[in-house]
């Protein structure tokens, strides 16, 4: 059997493993079977992130997934916790702009109480104001930490903030300082009663489990709660106007020890793209910014010796149009007009002339073969499903990606390359170091 060949194959067998069922509330259910290891992965996703925040109460989303761990009246504070880690296991949560998600990882057995467990807070939280406030102090601290104290990250948000004009994606996952202050217990109640329900819910059990075993107990812990009627069928957030102009944003801060250049676009993500496009961004990203054979590294780093690192990505998995992403550091006494141009070269290589039939076929064998690395670790897994289904996806979708990217041809990356990485479509950050002399006090 020819390579390529063999490498679908081993995609097709893998993908049987999983089966799907939903409840008569609407919990959506998917089991991803894997008997290698007596452990299980229990995963939910809320088809709510940032971008739902209510106007004016931005970090919502982010404070209220720090909320679900407050206990409820069958278990009090901290008891699901200590299960999980008594059990030898471990657990944690991570809200994005389209999704929250909570998971357990723990032995086969335990499965049915964390089953229980996540159930119950679905509608049983316990919110007081004592520990609201608590947990928002706690939620402004990781702010300072990861944001205020970050100059890189508060790039990315200005950045963001300049891409999306009228979409929600601009404003920033943890939320506006000024905003997460104000929100309080009337807030967060408001918000886990409007999007918290079973039909807003996407149950994974990826493990050591069958999918005949797994529907009673899902019947048994979520079967009686109830529906949330006034949910949408579908999300419907304000979209971006065409883009009609290219901006910049500047960023210094004494801290910064490395100068570097970053460059979003405003793309489709998987959800939106025509048919072949999300694939083929996929692929030009690998193409781009894939390792040190990758056309950025070959130019900036090796060939011109502009910049000591690149890399591209393209982040797909997004409910409304995503971000096409560059990067480079330059090397020292290098002028970062110097690296845009260099940059702007490559993008108008890729769009005027096909890839190499031989750079094209390294990385999708890459890319298919991450597909594979994935499906052997459960968590990877269920991760991978979750952001996907919470996104607009369908199993299918999923399922049929290795082939989708095996199936990209030259002239669809070419084709990305000329209306995608459109300078137009762009944000370019620049992250420097605030060198401005500190001014002496007057003395007397």
């Amino acid at each position: 059997m020819p390579e390529n060949s063999s490498v679908l194959a081993q995609i097709t067998v893998a993908s049987e493993r999983s089966a799907n069922f939903t409840l008569a509330n609407g919990l959506q259910v998917v089991v991803l079977s894997d008997h290698r290891t007596p452990a299980v992965t229990q995963t939910i996703w809320y088809k709510v992130g940032s971008a739902d925040d209510t106007p004016g109460k931005s970090g919502l989303a982010h404070f209220f997934e720090h909320l679900m761990f407050k206990g409820t009246a069958k278990h009090p504070p901290g008891e699901f916790s200590q299960t999980v880690l008594r059990v030898g296991g471990n657990q944690n949560a991570f809200t994005g702009m389209d999704y929250t998600s909570y998971y357990q990882r723990v032995p086969r057995e335990q499965l049915g109480k964390m089953m229980e467990f996540e159930a119950d807070r679905m509608t049983g939280l316990v919110l007081q104001d004592e520990n609201v406030l608590s947990e928002r102090d706690v939620v402004l601290e990781e702010f300072n930490m990861r944001v205020a104290n970050n100059p890189d990250r508060q790039l990315t948000e200005q950045i963001r903030a300049a891409l999306y004009l009228n979409h929600p994606y601009g404003r920033p996952n943890l939320g506006w300082r000024q905003e997460i202050e104000k929100l309080d217990r009337e807030d967060a109640l408001a918000f886990y009663r409007r999007f918290y329900a079973p039909n807003n819910a996407i149950l994974i059990i990826a493990g050591d489990v069958d999918a005949n075993e797994i529907r009673p107990m899902v019947e048994k812990n979520f079967g009686d709660i109830p529906s949330q009627p006034s949910i949408p069928a579908k999300r419907v957030r304000p979209q971006e106007p065409t883009p009609a102009a290219p901006r910049t944003v500047t960023l210094s801060d004494p801290r910064v020890e490395q100068p570097y250049l970053r460059r979003y676009y405003l793309v489709p993500s998987a959800t939106t793209a025509a048919a072949g496009e999300s694939p083929a961004l996929d692929v030009l990203a690998q193409l781009m910014g894939g390792g040190v054979n990758s056309y950025l590294y070959r130019a900036l780093v090796i060939d011109k010796q502009l910049a000591s690192s690149t890399s591209a990505s393209y982040h797909g998995t997004s409910l409304d149009p995503s971000q096409f992403m560059i990067s480079a550091t330059p090397k020292p006494g290098v002028e970062f007009i110097q690296i845009e141009d260099a940059i702007d070269k490559v993008i108008g290589d890729l769009a005027q002339n096909p890839a190499r039939a031989e750079d094209l076929e390294r990385v999708k064998t890459r890319l298919i073969a991450e597909a594979i690395c994935a499906q052997d670790n459960q968590a990877m897994l269920a991760d991978w499903y979750g952001r996907a289904l919470t996104t607009g996806l369908s199993i299918e979708d999923i399922r049929s990606w290795p082939e989708r990217i095996r199936a990209v041809t030259a002239e669809q990356v070419r084709e990305a390359a000329q209306k995608w990485l459109d300078k137009k479509r762009s944000v370019t950050g620049y992250l420097i170091k605030d060198s401005a002399p500190k001014r002496e006090e007057k003395r007397s």
